[in-house]
């Protein structure tokens, strides 16, 4: 029976047709396991993960195989971007059991959903020390047989350590106060310590993009004017643009790269790296002007539309790593990317190849496999319309290649991230397709995402909504989407969305007595435990992404309210600043907006006024740390910022406030410019 056929989720119609009598992730499969008596095997995975895909062709493809699971076992498949609380759950109890986790995951659960045994990737026969995976189930399923009683007691000791892991956030949220001028400068300190000088970033291979980090370092440079933070932030911003990971014909970044040196990526493309990158390299534009932090940003706007935005107006997850590669007629890592000497002969002709060779350093050895190169810009070129010729003409003979599979669900939380960068790139870099890109998007979640009660579905596609309820990230993520909307467009309908959903923050995520959030709302479905991170990973936690949007709202409208929540979720940050800066680094950036206060930024004047627009884009401009701006026509009542904020002398006024409190206005764009930290262009 094919279980997996309606499902929203391209990971799973992947494996809709395999042998595997795969179930979704529900109470009928917990309820077969206990009606027959057998195990669960659980698979985690996403579409656009090489090993998932090696690991289904291997095993999942493989009949012999796919019986004896089948008897033994009820098989659930889940997809981590679809419900990153089971991901979250059990990656951690593998975590814990193994010393290491990743994807595919495959742990091993009784019918309660306790886990027994964990794993990521397993061979089909054995192979460098792991057992093959027919030997896994062979072990598993003769302990279920004949050491139940054995089984049970592991699985009950791994449910009581998960759920007293799961209180320490909890208990310690709240005591701590937000970070204050000292915890922020140990920040740095500590950043510093691992920032990889010479080749940018942090640490060593792999080396993952630190959005969250440079967006810390940016608002740090604008708070403090400490030059080390901007060094940090510009060397590594220039390191990856230059490097592999950044495709430099088609724009956008990859997933990681694999190196020290930026030069091989690991070559999956996310929607969430993209948004947050183009958010980090518009605001290096910002702060700095530099042409390359520009084009960077322009160019991965443009990939976001071009590759990844849906027929309905979202934007799809992600572009896989694997595609076709005529030459050997098998899916391969990095096909669509890599070029030969002979292939740049091919489309350029001998003089012209020469030349890009050396753009783009393409070697006869090669930086990737089998010859193949990675196409870096080291440096740039001296002859810029040449350099666009060759760039054209590269891309458009790549698109000829069979391109990689594209998971084009749509998730609201990275909708959300993509909706906040568009929107303020086309406004700051004068794109106006790119705000309605942005307007796009949020059209697309109000209309499939956001239930009746005000609730957020995680995922749609097709236009379809998916049936799983959506996570604290995706209530923070799309609120910080529409609010960066409303200080766009100034159209208040955005900032009551916003609203709406921090309210059901407030009311379904946070705990009252700590001020603690949890990733999944109070009447969500139970797991072992209820998963809880303010920790970055890929994607900004959704406890501080939360703590931000909070900051924000209570900057346009007064609220004590979530002024006090956004302060006692920043607690647990002051806690890990100094320990563990990296993985807090959104945390830290909103930390640098509180210190600020953040400055909210009240334009009040005519909106076809050239004078009402220029104070509003220097106001965008403007680069103290978080700082809100609210546009509208005098008079306006509907935004507690605008309200009682007259013209002066007749002329649209700029209002800079902190806590309301509201320094003298002013209606030259030049005396805005030097109270917010922007550049005068």
């Amino acid at each position: 029976m094919n279980r997996l056929a309606d499902a929203t989720s391209p990971y799973l119609l992947q494996h809709a047709d395999n042998p595997v009598d795969w179930w979704p992730w529900g109470p009928e499969a917990f309820a077969e396991a206990e009606r027959r008596g057998v195990p669960v095997l659980l698979s985690v995975g996403y579409a656009a993960c090489h090993w998932c895909h090696v690991m289904a062709h291997e095993s999942f493809e493989d009949e012999a195989l796919a019986a004896y699971a089948n008897e033994h076992f009820v098989a659930v498949k889940v997809d981590r971007e679809e419900r990153p609380d089971v991901d979250a759950v059990y990656m951690e109890a593998v975590q814990a059991a193994t010393g290491q986790g990743g994807w595919p995951m495959t742990v091993f659960l009784t019918p309660d959903k306790d886990p027994f045994y964990f794993g990521t990737y397993f061979p089909p026969e054995p192979r460098h020390g792991m057992p093959g995976f027919r030997q896994v189930l062979e072990g598993v399923a003769a302990a279920w047989r004949e050491r139940r009683d054995e089984v049970g007691e592991v699985a009950a000791r791994i449910r009581a350590d998960l759920a007293e892991r799961a209180s320490v956030y909890d208990a310690g949220a709240g005591v701590v106060g937000p970070p204050g001028e000292a915890d922020l400068h140990q920040a740095l300190v500590a950043l510093s310590r691992s920032f990889d000088q010479r080749r940018g970033g942090f640490g060593g291979a792999p080396k993952f993009p630190p959005s969250m980090v440079i967006e810390f370092l940016l608002r740090h440079h604008a708070g403090t004017g400490s030059e080390a933070a901007l060094q940090m932030a510009e060397r590594t911003c220039e390191a990856m643009a230059r490097g592999g990971i950044y495709d430099q014909l088609g724009g956008g970044f990859a997933r990681y790269s694999v190196d020290a040196d930026w030069v091989v990526p690991h070559f999956e493309k996310m929607l969430y790296d993209n948004a947050l990158l183009l958010r980090v390299y518009l605001h290096l534009w910002r702060a700095t002007g530099g042409e390359l932090a520009r084009r960077i940003a322009l160019e991965t706007a443009d990939f976001l539309l071009r590759e990844l935005r849906t027929a309905e107006g979202g934007f799809a997850s992600a572009l896989d790593a694997d595609s076709l590669d005529e030459e050997s007629g098998k899916s391969a890592e990095g096909a669509y990317y890599v070029w030969e000497p002979g292939q740049l002969v091919d489309v350029l002709g001998p003089a012209d190849a020469a030349l890009a060779a050396r753009l783009f350093s393409v070697t006869a050895a090669g930086t990737f496999e089998h010859g193949t190169s990675v196409l870096q810009l080291l440096a740039d070129p001296d002859d810029v319309p040449q350099y666009e010729r060759l760039r054209a003409r590269l891309l458009e003979a790549r698109s000829r290649r069979p391109a990689p599979a594209r998971d084009d669900k749509v998730v609201a939380a990275w909708n959300g991230l993509a909706i906040a960068a568009l929107a303020e790139t086309g406004a700051l870099l004068e794109r106006p397709d790119l705000v309605e890109a942005a307007e796009g998007a949020a059209d697309l979640l109000l209309a499939v995402h956001l239930t009746a009660d005000g609730r957020l579905l995680r995922t749609s596609r097709d236009g379809r909504a998916g049936g799983n309820a959506g996570v604290l990230e995706d209530y923070a993520d799309t609120a910080e989407g529409f609010l960066a909307l409303y200080a766009v467009t100034g159209e208040a309908e955005w900032l009551d969305l916003a609203g709406g959903l921090l309210d059901t923050v407030l009311a379904h995520f946070t705990d009252e007595a700590s001020g603690a959030l949890y990733d999944t709302a109070d009447d969500a479905e139970e797991l072992i435990r209820r998963p809880q991170d303010p920790t970055d990973n890929a994607t900004p936690s959704g406890w501080t992404a939360a703590a931000g949007a909070l900051l924000t709202y209570a900057a346009y409208t007064g609220s004590a309210r979530h002024r006090s929540a956004a302060e006692r979720a920043l607690g647990v940050v002051g806690a890990l600043s100094g320990r563990a800066p990296r993985f807090i680094g959104w945390g830290l950036a909103v930390a640098e907006a509180l210190a600020d206060g953040p400055r909210e930024v009240a334009v009040v004047g005519p909106a076809a006024d050239p004078a009402t627009a220029a104070l509003h884009r220097t106001a965008l401009l403007g680069t103290a740390p978080g700082a809100v701006v609210a546009v509208g026509e005098p008079g306006s009542t509907e935004v507690p910022l605008l309200a009682d904020r007259p013209l002066v002398a007749g002329r649209p006024a700029a209002y800079v406030c902190r806590h309301f409190t509201c320094d003298a206005p002013t209606a030259d764009a030049r005396v805005l410019a030097a109270s917010l930290g922007a550049r005068e262009e």
